[in-house]
């Protein structure tokens, strides 16, 4: 089985880490680096639970190999929270109660961070289609589309 050796940045730290030519990103963060934050949910880019940052930009890391992240910058649902202080769509989904068993959770922060990272103000729809690759069983989305609207009008100094 072949291995190759990468270099990456995970969450602000660099990593060199030899994978697997077969490995996925979500394989690699889980089992290499121990960020179990990341779910899998389908293995096949259906659910968003696995929903990383990869230079800037929300991708199912089920369906990256690991090589293919070769200088690139990865963001977990770990990377998130910066000096044990929450990100505030982390804020905001638990004070609407947007987290019920909590799988699709890492998922739906990473996409409602990369949509306020691209959108300050986003429109209630400009939310909805910014998560519709993220399944969630439990909450029925309106509690999590109400923590990205308030936690649009936190960072713009509005709340």
């Amino acid at each position: 089985m072949a291995t190759h050796r990468i270099s990456l940045t995970v969450n602000g730290s660099t990593e060199l880490l030899d994978v697997p030519s077969q490995m996925t990103l979500l394989q690699m963060l889980r089992d290499k680096l121990a960020l179990t934050g990341t779910k899998n949910g389908c293995s096949a880019g259906e659910c968003g639970a696995c929903t990383v940052l990869l230079d800037g930009e929300p991708v199912n890391s089920c369906l990256v190999l690991a090589v293919e992240c070769q200088g690139a910058s990865v963001v977990t649902v770990e990377g998130l929270a910066k000096d044990g202080v929450l990100d505030p769509i982390q804020e905001t989904i638990v004070d609407h109660g947007g987290v019920q068993c909590g799988f699709c959770t890492p998922g739906m922060l990473i996409s409602s961070r990369a949509l306020l990272d691209r959108n300050p103000d986003p429109s209630e729809d400009d939310i909805r289609e910014a998560l519709v690759g993220n399944l969630c069983r439990c909450t029925g989305y309106n509690r999590i589309v109400d923590a990205v609207q308030d936690s649009a009008r936190r960072q713009a100094g509005k709340a």
